[in-house]
């Protein structure tokens, strides 16, 4: 700089101010960047803070100017961007490799990097250094890349050097990460000895899950039945909830099974369902998760059910306490019933629990009352080829837990479906409180079962529709029919027995018809009157 020479007033000499002119040759904003960033080099070697504060600032400098209005025109436009990456990659490194509170800023500085996994590893990880010792910055990025589902697949040489380190940092992720699909490549059988390791002193069910899926990958059955041995099935299905990924993956937004899940199908079904209700009812997987999961893992299309989803439905309703979901599930588990039914297609495998394991598990699933039973008696031999489907069905609809107005339009293909669709209507207008309904498809369509139906339904407020409704229905049809039909004069007399015990003389005799046979009617009056006289 030089000192300009003052130019004095000619009126006011004394009072006129001195000015310092200076002249400051400015630098581009990559060649300043590039001298912070040599400059920062001093402090590399003995890790201060001093290095972080020297790249933040030239990190901030980049970014200031790629912020600048006038970045888009700028002739330094792409040699900006590749320091901002280069900036950001130079502070995870720091923050990987140094012992600062700060450490979790290593993730986002290596993700605003552009750097991979693989990437990042070479920068930090020395060849064949057996001692090398990863601070908490580091393991904190690996943990949380392998964690968050990633495209990228670390090599078999990469895999096995994530290995060594969370084994020397921190063994007990061990098992978590190689669940991550970024390990796919991994060596199984490096794994496992590394598991094994950690296992002498931090044994885990989800370790021991994880052990078993390397032998499945190693295709050693024998040591894989070993590991699955270790526990009870139960302790087994909630191990699951501790590492998510042994049994689902995620790929592009698509729940992914893997091959621990596939062989669980195959050999254990019952383990897979009840290990996927433990992840729902902790919230690791949501219903729609579970179908498409199932859907894949069945290799069914979009449209088709597979039985070892309904098997998961009904697992579910044995546990699920929401509401919502639970009328969603009785919806679900309903439709497929009937689908089964009214396309007479049976189950592609045995269901894993049948009708009696649900009503002795599950609350939703009622006891089949007796006059369902003897309807069904009476049935064709071909409703004893979907016996299973039906008997749930009609347990779901004798319970009080099913929305029934919402069940309606999913019952629909079944209303004329024989003896099966008479159950049905019939069970469907007694939730609904339309008992006349109910007592005039029996009569019409099975009079055997009306007289049980009335003795189990209709009490309390709707006693009086035995001599409303039955009597007058059942006088009426027993005239028509003569002595050709004895079932209806069977169940003539007993409602009369019935509505004898209920009625006072009076009320009783102005229901009787004024043609019937005095002999037939006489023993129930006597019964009425005797009765009146003993109370």
């Amino acid at each position: 700089s030089r000192k300009a020479d003052s130019i004095k007033s000619r009126t006011n000499s004394e009072s006129e101010p001195g000015w310092n002119l200076y002249i400051i040759n400015t630098v581009s904003t990559i060649q300043l960047y590039r001298e912070m960033v040599d400059y920062s080099k001093t402090y590399e070697n003995v890790k201060t803070e001093s290095c972080i504060h020297l790249l933040s600032e030239a990190h901030l400098l980049v970014r200031a100017a790629i912020m600048d209005p006038s970045f888009l025109k700028s002739d330094e436009k792409e040699e900006l961007q590749r320091a901002f990456r280069e900036s950001c990659a130079f502070l995870g490194d720091c923050y990987s490799r140094f012992d600062t509170r700060d450490y979790h800023l290593a993730l986002p500085y290596y993700r605003m990097s552009g750097l991979s996994m693989t990437e990042v590893l070479k920068r930090l990880v020395s060849e064949g250094d057996e001692i090398q010792t990863y601070e908490r910055g580091f393991i904190f990025y690996l943990t949380h890349s392998l964690n968050e589902d990633l495209n990228e697949e670390l090599s078999k040489e990469s895999a096995n050097k994530v290995l060594r380190i969370f084994c020397l940092a921190d063994p007990v992720q061990l098992p978590h990460i190689l669940c991550s699909p970024c390990m796919r490549n991994v060596c199984p059988l490096t794994a496992v000895k590394y598991l094994q390791k950690v296992e002498k002193t931090m044994p885990s069910v989800v370790l021991t899950l994880t052990k078993a899926f390397m032998a499945l990958k190693m295709g050693d059955l024998t040591m894989y039945e070993h590991e699955m041995d270790s526990y009870k099935e139960t302790i087994l299905a909630c191990g699951f909830i501790g590492q998510p990924k042994l049994l689902r993956q995620h790929k592009g937004g698509i729940v992914i099974p893997t091959e621990f899940a596939v062989h669980l199908k195959e050999t254990h079904p019952g383990l897979l369902v009840a290990a996927t209700v433990a992840l729902h009812e902790n919230s690791k997987i949501e219903l729609e998760e579970a179908d498409t999961f199932f859907k894949l893992l069945c290799r069914n299309s979009e449209n088709t059910i597979p039985q070892l989803l309904v098997d998961f439905w009904e697992a579910l309703l044995v546990v699920c306490s929401q509401e919502e979901t639970l009328q969603e599930l009785l919806l679900r588990v309903t439709s497929q019933y009937v689908w089964r039914i009214s396309k007479q297609q049976l189950p592609e495998t045995k269901p894993l629990k049948t009708t009696e394991d649900l009503i002795n598990s599950c609350s939703h699933f009622g006891l089949i009352f007796p006059w369902v039973t003897s309807i069904m008696s009476m049935g064709s031999p071909s409703d004893k080829d979907y016996c299973e489907d039906v008997s749930k069905l009609q347990s779901l609809l004798c319970s009080q837990s099913i929305n029934i107005d919402s069940a309606l339009p999913v019952l629909e293909p079944l209303t004329e479906a024989g003896n099966v669709g008479l159950t049905i209507h019939v069970l469907c207008d007694t939730r609904l409180g339309k008992y006349e309904e109910a007592i005039d498809q029996l009569l019409k369509r099975c009079p055997d079962a009306a007289v049980l139906y009335a003795q189990h339904e209709l009490k309390d407020d709707s006693r009086a529709v035995w001599w409303n409704k039955l009597l007058p229905e059942l006088c009426k049809r027993t005239r028509l029919a003569g002595n050709d039909c004895p079932i209806l004069i069977s169940s003539l007399k007993e409602t009369l027995s019935v509505v004898a015990m209920e009625l006072e003389l009076r009320d009783f005799l102005s229901l009787l018809p004024e043609d019937g046979t005095a002999a037939f009617f006489l023993p129930h009056l006597l019964h009425c009157s005797q009765r009146k006289l003993l109370t």
